[in-house]
């Protein structure tokens, strides 16, 4: 197996990462150096316009950039556009059978419990609501999809992958994001750190990596452990590509969780961005499936996957269908043990995932590549928020 620098084998339990306050902290602190300066010499020389226009010419590695493109961006892809030395080969195509053999499964971890449970932590809304993007959630969900699908494909990190110039752009994106929220006054940094610090960076790497995985548990997906660690890895690959301080990014799924619970008490709790996100969310899923008599079943999934008390921060609405929602991990469960019996049965559901995955990918997307633009600016009517003081109080357990 390929070690990062500065491990071995002998002392990977003596350098385990251990996570406190003081580390999240210090993390809430830091941006992205290397895309941060980027950005600002873009923003500084007024580039970014032509910039955005020249980057819908460049979405396949392994071409030339296009011309004209400014010197900064040009030093950026180039500095940017292999993976990281230490990454094992051999746990990436791990990772690519477990995404083939769960591509559906892990759709709806993304759609229905991982993408949600980001609108259950303020800083993250406030900043997600902060773009005119936003507005159209199907963008963030097409971008997802679509990013998830390049990693996942064979050559995602050869000549010809699309997957590494999406990454690069939107390393790209992150940095516009800090850049607006700093320059224009629109963020208190003393107050709320950096805007996308490396805590929330790598608190989102956790979301659609590790909540994906839970998610698929809570329905009851069969997993193996070595197939989970190397979808976790795989995002963790994503992690170092996205400018992620890799002393501090987890190393496994145990690390993941130490991160993800003090993550996620730390920064869990109600907000009106995020109900007003997540409420564009459920009305889009509701709408790519023709008809209403199935709309229930959306708010149904969501609360059954990240739990009542983020569903009520939410303002997910109950109804009829969350006593159905939990009867899922029983019927998945009958059709993995019909697939794990025959072949045939395994090729069939496995080729029906992928179909229902193209469809929802097809549905977000209209065909169309999706393109990752630096935003020329936040919304006229963004403005700073008071910031949460204190830390938050996990609320006694809901009864079923």
């Amino acid at each position: 197996m390929t070690e990062e620098p500065g491990t071995t084998e002998m002392d990977d339990t003596a350098m385990k990462a251990t996570y406190d306050d003081a580390v999240l902290d210090r993390l809430r602190g830091q941006g992205d150096p290397l895309a941060d300066g980027t950005v600002a010499k873009l923003f500084a020389r007024k580039e970014v316009a032509n910039f955005n226009t020249l980057m819908r010419f460049f979405s396949t590695a392994g071409h030339q950039l296009p011309e004209k493109l400014p010197a900064a961006a040009a030093e950026y892809f180039e500095a940017t556009a292999m993976p990281p030395e230490w990454v094992d080969w051999d746990v990436m195509e791990q990772a690519r059978l477990f995404f083939m053999d769960n591509a559906a499964h892990i759709n709806t971890g993304l759609s229905f419990a991982a993408m949600p449970a980001t609108y259950a932590i303020p800083r993250v809304s406030r900043l997600l609501a902060s773009t005119h993007s936003m507005d159209y959630p199907s963008r963030r969900m097409a971008n997802t999809g679509q990013f998830v699908t390049y990693l996942m494909q064979t050559n995602a990190f050869e000549e010809g992958s699309k997957f590494i110039p999406a990454v690069q752009k939107v390393r790209l994106l992150h940095a516009a994001v800090r850049h607006h929220l700093r320059e224009g006054g629109h963020w208190d940094v003393a107050a709320d750190g950096m805007p996308l610090s490396q805590e929330d960076m790598i608190g989102g790497q956790i979301c659609f990596s590790l909540l994906v995985l839970d998610a698929m548990h809570r329905l009851g997906v069969h997993m193996s452990e070595e197939g989970a660690e190397a979808y976790f890895y795989a995002w963790r690959v994503v992690g170092a590509m996205l400018g992620c301080d890799m002393e501090q990014v987890p190393r496994d799924l145990a690390e993941a969780r130490a991160f993800a619970d003090l993550y996620l008490l730390r920064n869990l709790g109600p907000s009106a961005d995020g109900v007003r996100l997540n409420a564009q969310l459920m009305r889009l899923y509701e709408d790519v499936v023709p008809g209403t008599f199935f709309d229930p079943v959306v708010p149904a999934t969501i609360r059954f996957l990240v739990g009542d008390t983020i569903a009520d921060w939410l303002e997910i609405p109950r109804g009829p269908w969350d006593a159905a929602a939990r009867a899922v991990p029983v019927v998945l469960g009958l059709l993995e043990t019909i697939e794990d019996s025959s072949p045939l049965a395994e090729w069939a559901l496995d080729k029906a995932g992928s179909l229902v995955t193209s469809f929802e990918l097809a549905s977000l997307t209209r065909g169309r590549v999706m393109h990752h633009a630096i935003p020329a600016e936040l919304k006229a009517e963004y403005g700073v928020k008071p910031s949460r003081t204190g830390r938050w109080v996990p609320p006694a357990p809901t009864l079923a």
